[in-house]
């Protein structure tokens, strides 16, 4: 058992129950009170957006612990490459996003979430 694909499955999984529950609820939290349509349709966009991510954090889920728990032979390492790659990219936009739009109220140790992509991405490329 790769114990290093296994911590990031369970990150993963953590992070997929955070993102569903407390995730939602706080992005359903900053809906428009006025019904003006651009804010209104903008906020919506915001909520699809914000659970395709849900949709990926379960499949990168269901496929670290196929890693752990299924013998994938020789597609094992590329699996779990690319996963790291993922995580990776994940964390330089979130990075990079921050940078981006610079307010003070969102630093990026306010909204650290990129430190466990980088940390993922780190313990997935080691144990590949």
């Amino acid at each position: 058992m790769n114990i290093s694909v296994l911590s990031v499955a369970c990150i993963t999984l953590i992070a997929l129950v955070a993102h569903v529950f407390a995730g939602t609820r706080e992005t359903a939290a900053i809906a428009p009170t006025s019904q003006g349509e651009k804010l209104t349709a903008n906020w919506v966009q915001a909520m699809c957006a914000f659970q395709m991510l849900t949709v990926d954090l379960l499949v990168v889920a269901v496929a670290l612990f196929a890693v752990v728990f299924f013998d994938l032979g020789p597609m094992e390492r590329p699996i779990v490459l690319l996963l790291s790659l993922l995580f990776l990219l994940w964390g330089l936009v979130w990075v990079i996003q921050l940078r981006w739009l610079n307010r003070p109220a969102a630093s990026l140790m306010r909204l650290p979430h990129w430190m466990i992509w980088f940390l993922c991405s780190g313990l997935l490329y080691y144990g590949s």
